[in-house]
């Protein structure tokens, strides 16, 4: 029997490995240990998320969080490694771009411990965003890299990867699976709908928290005020970040729209169902947009998903006012055939058995 040692450090992340969880469980032949490096503090993370939504809790829980970059890498790194001697496993599996992901992938390494990195081969082309520098390296360093699209392996490939010592392969993405497994719980367990008296298909839920967006307070102010302009029209509700929050009570701006405090996984799942089309700037609610068949308005100046962008699913306006309010316009009118297989299916599977063979 193999043994993977599985590092996660975000909500996200659980919700995606828990797929792969599910599948080892179906099958006998590896043992997974789970840590969890603690990175992002998440208070939906409690007891009844764990249980609620079947997933395996963690064997050790790290709590590195709050620290800068270098601090949280460093000192994750440390724990990890001490984790990794304990337990001796063949294979360390991490998932995506964030520190926990670099220090899981690095620990391993150095240990001559075969690295699985999932979510392989994205590209954003942004140096200045922490989550390329993470998701550049972690590939660098890593024995398979399970690609979610065509568009990832082709960023291998233009990086030299086929002249390197590591097995690239298209897996399909795994969030496909999450949520088309959790939105049959979340039908059955979220009352939001109910709860916030919004119309179905006529409401459109935003999410703004990246950096780049809450730290100019001019490119804020002009994605909130697209986002007043929508509400005008069709009602904006917005699950609001901390960060977010904090920015705008400290600047003294107020807008008019649904704001809400920030939601679990399975109230998520039914906002998106439900709502009209999408305006984030978060890298997987494009994807779960796409999923539950939603048009997305994408606030960031690059996207890792370009193929929603290329097959006209989502728009990339950036902060630009009369972009936001032009995108809106087009997709209340516009017809869009979600049929079309840009993800992959029975991912957990695939993955699973490409990790077995490693």
């Amino acid at each position: 029997m193999k043994k993977i040692v599985t590092i996660l450090g975000a909500r996200p992340q659980f919700v995606k490995a828990a797929v792969l969880s599910r599948v080892i469980q179906k099958h006998d032949e590896i043992e997974e240990i789970i840590i969890h490096t603690g990175q992002h503090y998440d208070q939906n993370m409690s007891e009844i998320f764990f249980e609620e939504m079947q997933i395996p809790k963690p064997k050790y829980n790290l709590q590195i969080n709050g620290l800068s970059h270098g601090a949280m890498t460093g000192q994750m790194l440390e724990k990890i490694e001490v984790i990794l001697q304990e337990e001796k496993p063949e294979i360390v599996v991490v998932y995506g771009d964030t520190n926990s992901t670099l220090a899981g992938a690095l620990a391993a390494k150095k240990m001559d411990i075969k690295v699985v990195h999932i979510e392989a081969g994205l590209r954003s082309f942004n140096m200045k965003m922490p989550e390329e520098i993470n998701r550049i390296m972690t590939d660098r360093i890593s024995d398979l890299l399970l690609c979610p699209t065509d568009v990832a392996i082709s960023n291998l490939e233009k990086e030299g990867f086929e002249n390197l010592n590591v097995k690239v392969e298209k897996s399909g993405d795994i969030m496909k699976d999450a949520v088309e497994y959790y939105s049959v719980f979340s039908s059955e367990k979220s009352t939001i709908i109910q709860d916030l008296e919004i119309e179905k298909e006529n409401f459109v839920l935003a999410t703004i928290h990246r950096q780049e967006n809450t730290d100019d307070i001019q490119k804020l102010i002009e994605i909130f005020k697209g986002l007043q302009e929508i509400n005008s029209k069709c009602e904006v509700v917005i699950p609001l970040h901390p960060r977010t929050k904090k920015i705008l009570i400290e600047n003294d701006l107020m807008f008019q729209m649904t704001a809400i405090e920030p939601v679990g996984y399975f109230d998520m799942l039914e906002l998106l169902k439900n709502c009209k089309m999408v305006v984030t700037d978060s890298g997987g609610l494009q994807k779960e947009a796409f999923f539950n068949k939603k048009p997305c308005i994408i606030a960031r100046e690059e996207t890792e998903w370009v193929e929603l962008v290329s097959n006209n699913f989502a728009k990339l306006v950036g902060s630009d006012l009369e972009k936001i309010l032009t995108a809106y316009y087009d997709f209340s009118e516009a017809k869009l055939d979600f049929s079309k297989n840009l993800f992959g299916k029975n991912v957990g599977e695939t993955i699973y058995q490409s990790i077995l063979k490693l």
